[in-house]
């Protein structure tokens, strides 16, 4: 008899997460499980992406409203939830002020606002097998699901994560596994959490290379236009953590030193995209340093990059990075905490150091470089990427 199992995730925007579920979805056994999936609100250009093996449950209203305008919960007629939205960002905003929160208070907020909501939500009727919170915030699962095994996942670095700890600890105690990206992202989340050694479990970002390989095929004409520059592609939502401020500075540098020639495009979108494009037309980089925006299918322009970059001041184990070396491209990536489990330094590609002089270097090493690059390229492309025997590890958990 096949198992049911249940994942849940907020919604299907263009995003890391949500890149690495379609890429499990792809790969998962339909002949032993059936599966369906919970998305709290029904949007994002990843709909399409779901394969028709996996049921996708109805949207339940009450689930739609924690990422959407607080105008838009009152159209719908959710006044509670969005009374306690407005109550959770002001509570937030004061405990992220005593801590003097960098990021400001938005994480809070989410914890705060799924706390207060709980008892207001609906629950979910179907008892499963297993139920797996694949995005946090995990109240929902922990609260609203009836399941024999709950397993809440990690895709970030929380010993950089700006949370209430506390807060998220009692929920964390409510499922049976945490199933964390990579042995980094385990540490990182130990320091935070030691008490959960014993749930956590190592089950990485599946990749599918025949699939990224595919959709990588798609013609580009960016390409064509720009052959004379050497063009640099980063992938990742425009927000602090990823650390594109930096990449402008970087850039500016380089081009300050006379490397004019060297372009840097942004796949990706969020609220950090009035900042960036301030600083871009501050260091007058319009022409060089160019934000994409959203796109469904990164891998064109990742295969078509003479290096792949990633700026960030923190990940958890980026997906990209991955599908970058799938596509046999050379890559950078700054040393935040997690990086050695990303890419084998000096052999799948370098780790510079997380600041702009830091990047500028690297970049330049490549570009000046063709036998460096060539050398990462060989080694990349002997490499078999395949994982899907990491989903051995989920099914062990589910007998």
């Amino acid at each position: 008899m096949k198992k049911n199992i249940l994942i849940s995730v907020f919604n299907m925007e263009i995003g890391g997460i949500e890149r690495s579920l379609i890429n499990m979805l792809e790969s998962f056994d339909y002949h032993k499980y059936n599966v369906d999936l919970l998305i709290f609100h029904h949007v994002g250009e990843f709909m399409n992406l779901i394969p028709k093996s996996v049921n996708i449950l109805p949207q339940v209203g009450e689930y739609s409203v924690f990422r959407k305008p607080v105008k838009h919960c009152l159209k719908e007629g959710q006044y509670l939830l969005a009374f306690i939205r407005v109550l959770a960002k002001y509570i937030a905003k004061i405990k992220s002020k005593k801590r003097n929160l960098e990021e400001g208070s938005g994480y809070i907020q989410m914890q705060l606002t799924q706390k207060y909501s709980s008892p207001f939500l609906p629950r979910i009727d179907k008892e499963y097998d297993v139920a797996i919170s694949y995005a946090w915030p995990h109240n929902i699962i922990a609260n609203k699901v009836k399941a024999k095994k709950k397993i809440a996942w990690v895709h970030t670095d929380y010993s950089k994560l700006e949370i209430d700890n506390e807060l998220d600890l009692n929920v964390w105690n409510q499922f049976d596994y945490i199933a964390s990206v990579s042995d980094a992202c385990s540490e990182a989340f130990l320091t935070a959490y030691p008490s959960l050694k014993e749930k956590v479990t190592v089950v990485e970002n599946i990749t599918s290379p025949t699939f990224i390989k595919k959709m990588a095929e798609e013609e580009l004409q960016l390409k064509k236009e720009n052959s004379q520059f050497f063009n640099l592609v980063s992938v990742g939502r425009l927000s602090y953590v990823k650390g594109f401020d930096l990449a402008i500075e970087a850039l500016k540098l380089l081009h300050d030193k006379g490397l004019t020639n060297i372009k840097w495009f942004i796949i990706g979108y969020g609220g950090y995209e009035k900042e960036l494009k301030d600083l871009i037309s501050k260091n007058d980089l319009q022409d060089s340093f160019i934000l994409l925006g959203k796109k469904t299918n990164p891998y064109p322009y990742i295969k078509n990059c003479d290096l792949y970059v990633q700026p960030s001041r923190y990940e958890g184990k980026a997906v990209t990075v991955s599908e970058a070396k799938i596509l046999g491209k050379p890559i950078l990536i700054t040393n935040y905490p997690t990086a050695p489990s990303q890419i084998e330094n000096g052999v799948e590609g370098m780790i510079c150091d997380l600041s702009i002089p830091g990047l500028a270097k690297g970049i330049e090493a490549f570009y000046r470089n063709q036998e460096l690059k060539n050398y990462m390229v060989t080694n990349i492309r002997d490499r078999d990427y395949s994982n899907s025997y990491e989903l051995d590890k989920l099914y062990k958990i589910i007998s």
